[in-house]
């Protein structure tokens, strides 16, 4: 197999396993509908690009999602040059005030309450909680955004304790 079709193969499989989780991805990353799609495809691309250099010294899961996040992380960068709207760990706002207290429990609108509440994070505490929110452990979150497993685990930590209190409209202790 030549190393053209090797790089498409590699691509097809990846977008066929991990297209569900890419698409989430960019919803964590990318409030906009139609910025979002921009950016969907923009991981396909930098994806199937990527290939071509893949040595298979971490697994394809690792890779893909490596790639997705750099992706993503750069559009954020490139959209929003001044950092004043981002905040640290430690600093996300409030949840906008008057959320209907009933309607809040729909799953639905829980979902857009954290997402919001995510969106608001720094790139690098973002692609921590996207990737805990695609079930990966602190090792493979770790191989991902070159954080020690240790150093992974502490941010979920504290990052779950900090979405909580805010989703709930209440300061960590």
């Amino acid at each position: 197999m030549d190393r053209n079709t090797e790089q498409d193969e590699r691509y097809r499989q990846a977008a066929e396993a991990f297209g569900p989780a890419l698409e989430r991805l960019a919803r964590g990353y990318e409030r906009d509908p139609h910025l979002r799609r921009d950016l969907v495809q923009d991981i396909h691309v930098a994806l199937w690009r990527s290939f071509a250099a893949f040595d298979g010294l971490c697994s394809v899961r690792t890779w893909v999602y490596r790639v997705a996040h750099n992706t993503a992380t750069s559009h954020v960068l490139r959209r929003r040059r001044a950092t004043a709207g981002l905040v640290g760990l430690d600093q996300i706002p409030d949840p906008p005030s008057g959320d209907d207290p009933e309607a809040s429990a729909s799953v639905r609108q829980a979902l857009e309450r954290l997402l919001a509440l995510i969106h608001d994070l720094t790139p690098t505490d973002r692609q921590v909680a996207l990737l805990y929110l695609e079930d990966l452990d602190a090792a493979a979150i770790g191989e991902v955004t070159g954080f020690s497993a240790g150093a992974v685990a502490v941010r979920i930590h504290r990052l779950k304790a900090i979405l909580a209190a805010r989703f709930h409209d209440r300061r960590p202790s």
